[in-house]
């Protein structure tokens, strides 16, 4: 009875203790949560078990999470994640990750449709907090701001009631050169009085300089190969910034009271991992002269030009189409524009009700394309008038391919659909799709195949879409599958390339596996020659390959080191008039002698991921990047 009255006793004193050191409480007291990754291993468990121990925190004034809330950005898994971030004594403030954004089933509708935004920016005790996100939308790449996200940032930043007062940023991606316009956002937040950036993405406690502004990553929400997951809590008091990693416990027994309260003390009782000096900085006497992307290869080919560019001021993740003397192209704003190829001047626009990650197809004077609205739209493309729609019960993000009169489409329902390209009448649907489609099918030998974020290729009867076959790398991780690889094939072959590295040969008749190779490191980007004969594929260091598509095995014709670095961007290479041309997802073009893999020219045209690009000859390229311009490049 005496050890239990002394416990007690104890217990009271420490109490008594905290709220002392309370009584003089920091300026601000947040806890950070990120990389929570909920639908991956024990993340909805870490999660849960970081909730709850924040809540038993005394005096938390918020929450922070900085990104990679999921771990595909399904619905499914984002509704989980709110459920549990919704548990919060607290207010909490969040932005998404490339992993939110990148594999996204809603086109990235669903995470503002559940949080309000994908941004925030608010006011506490004199800081002034804003958070943004860096993508990528859609597509593998950099982190990347998004032209409309910068002129959000501006109006914040231009609209400010005190320009001297102090900011904090967050982030996902640390800003340097992991995100392709890093400076863009460096280069404004540097005119003001900026104390810090906090992010995420590298799951681990760090400290970083990026060019002389503070940076700070936090910690995973996840247990890695610790019994419990944890986050950081931190102070603001005194002009200084505490950084105390917290590490989710458990209790047991009452005999663990007097440990728990101890663990639940404030961080000035903890030993802080990082602290940051809030002192003002003048970033404009700054000494040193960062490094800018570099554009001086376009001086060694001075053939190579630009002939017109059209701005649409919203990101474009898809490849224009071509049609006689039209360009036609979407864009996150739901715009749809049509431009003349000779000028690029604007023919006509049309309003969809929500993003536009599909790229167009065009057959017979009509463009037909998907929406995130849930929406197949049929366009007039001389005038860009509706002729029809289609309502199905998701986002549109797949491309059409159209043939015959047919229009072919997969959606984000898990179902795929035959409709008549002259009336819009649905022909027939396969509804067996586990996953979400993101990109054009292959119609070959009367046989439709796509891939599907469900690790499966399909192949669908032409005629009545019936189930031929459906093929899997036998990996189970749908992050592998290979759903955003535009499958190319040759006679009785399908070619496609995958997140698992591997390349692999099909037989379009069964689906069975007639050869499969990891010796090249390829990803999900790859093409074939105008006559059959030879795949392209690009690789993930430098290289360009080509191998012969008759073989049966994978038998190399040349490979040529192109020197673009390290690269993931899924855009084709794509061959017209004996020229390959395919883009990086740094913004540079590439020409590449088909026959002998000769290096014509490269040519930097964005910082900018670029999609697929559209080769009018050997002479003309359409592109697109994701800072929303649409471009005509020339050889003279």
């Amino acid at each position: 009875m005496k050890i239990q009255n002394l416990i007690k006793f104890t217990l009271i004193i420490f109490l008594l203790t905290i709220s002392t050191v309370f009584a003089s409480d920091p300026q601000i007291r947040f806890a950070w949560l990120s990389d929570t990754h909920v639908g991956a291993g024990a993340g909805a468990e870490d999660l849960r078990a970081a909730v709850r121990d924040i809540n038993l925190v005394p005096e938390i004034d918020f929450i922070i999470v900085s990104g990679d809330i999921t771990e595909i950005g399904s619905n499914a898994e984002l509704e989980l994640a709110k459920g549990i971030l919704d548990s919060l004594n607290s207010p909490y403030h969040i932005i998404p990750g490339n992993h939110d954004t990148k594999w996204s089933e809603s086109g990235c509708a669903k995470f503002p449709e559940l949080w309000g935004s994908d941004k925030f920016n608010f006011e506490f005790r004199g800081y002034r907090f804003i958070g943004m996100h860096q993508g990528p939308l859609m597509r593998m790449g950099d982190g990347h701001f998004a032209p409309e996200d910068l002129r959000w940032l501006d109006s914040v930043l231009t609209t400010l009631p005190d320009k001297n007062q102090p900011l904090i940023f967050v982030t996902h991606y640390p800003i340097d050169a992991s995100v392709s316009n890093w400076y863009e956002f460096l280069d404004r937040v540097k005119k003001y009085h900026t104390k810090v950036i906090l992010f995420g993405h590298g799951h681990r406690n760090k400290i970083y300089d990026l060019e002389g502004v503070p940076g700070v990553m936090g910690r995973s929400s996840h247990r890695r190969n610790q019994s419990n997951g944890g986050y950081n809590i931190v102070t603001i008091k005194n002009d200084t910034m505490s950084f105390c990693e917290r590490i989710v416990g458990k209790t047991t027994d009452h005999t663990n009271n007097v440990h728990n309260a101890m663990r639940h003390a404030p961080c000035a009782m903890l030993n802080p991992w990082h602290k940051l000096s809030l002192h003002q900085r003048d970033f404009s006497t700054e000494p040193t002269a960062y490094e800018r992307p570099d554009f001086s290869i376009n001086q060694k080919y001075l053939a190579v030009t630009t002939k017109w560019t059209f701005d649409t001021d919203y990101t474009i993740a898809s490849t224009p189409a071509v049609w006689q003397d039209f360009v036609v192209v979407g864009n996150r704003a739901g715009t749809v524009y049509g431009l003349s190829l000779k000028d690029g001047k604007k023919q006509w626009t049309f309003q969809a009700k929500w993003s536009i990650f599909s790229s167009p197809d065009v057959a017979d004077g009509k463009v037909v394309f998907g929406s995130s609205d849930k929406t197949i739209y049929c366009l007039n493309i001389e005038d860009g008038k509706l002729l029809w729609q289609f309502t199905t019960q998701a986002p549109v993000l797949a491309a059409p391919g159209v043939s015959s009169g047919v229009v072919y489409i997969g959606g984000s329902d898990g179902i795929f659909r035959a409709i008549s390209l002259e009336s819009g009448e649905l022909l027939w649907e396969f509804d067996g799709v586990a996953g979400f489609v993101e990109t054009k099918p292959l119609i070959h030998q009367e046989k439709v195949i796509f891939g599907a974020w469900d690790t499966y290729l399909y192949a669908l009867n032409k005629k009545d879409g019936t189930l031929a076959w459906k093929w899997t790398n036998g990996n189970p991780g749908i992050l592998l599958s290979p759903a955003a690889c535009l499958p190319v094939a040759a006679k009785d072959k399908i070619f496609i390339v995958a997140p698992d590295r591997f390349m692999t040969a099909i037989d379009s008749k069964t689906g069975a596996t007639i050869w499969r190779t990891n010796a090249h490191k390829v990803r999900e980007s790859i093409g074939i020659s105008e006559d059959g004969q030879t795949i392209y594929a690009r690789c993930m260091e430098d290289t360009l390959i080509a191998l012969s598509a008759t073989s049966n095995s994978p038998e190399l014709i040349w490979a040529t080191s192109c020197g673009y670095g390290y690269d993931i961007n899924p855009s084709m290479p794509i061959e017209k008039d004996g020229i390959v041309f395919f883009s990086t997802k740094n913004g540079f073009l590439f020409a590449v002698a088909a026959r002998s893999g000769e290096l014509i020219f490269q040519y930097r045209v964005s910082v900018a991921l670029v999609n697929t690009v559209t080769p009018i000859d050997a002479y003309r390229v359409i592109a697109t990047d994701m800072d929303g311009r649409v471009m005509l490049v020339a050889i003279k």
